[in-house]
């Protein structure tokens, strides 16, 4: 049997925390930024968790 891989454009997504959440960044950020509020542009900088079965699938994505 071969070793089990990591989904390598996922881990560079996602992260899990020491708790075992799925932490990502917030997309929207990299262009036309100009006709975005200042209010939505600092919301979009902080991070957010994955909830759910998607963080399931994630996680198992990246092997944590």
């Amino acid at each position: 049997m071969g070793k089990v891989k990591t989904h390598k454009a996922s881990a560079k997504r996602f992260s899990v925390t020491g708790t075992g959440k799925v932490k990502m960044n917030h997309a929207e950020r990299r262009h036309k930024l100009g006709k975005k509020d200042q209010k939505r542009k600092r919301h979009l900088r902080t991070a957010t968790y994955v909830e759910g079965k998607m963080a399931d699938n994630i996680r198992r994505l990246i092997q944590k």
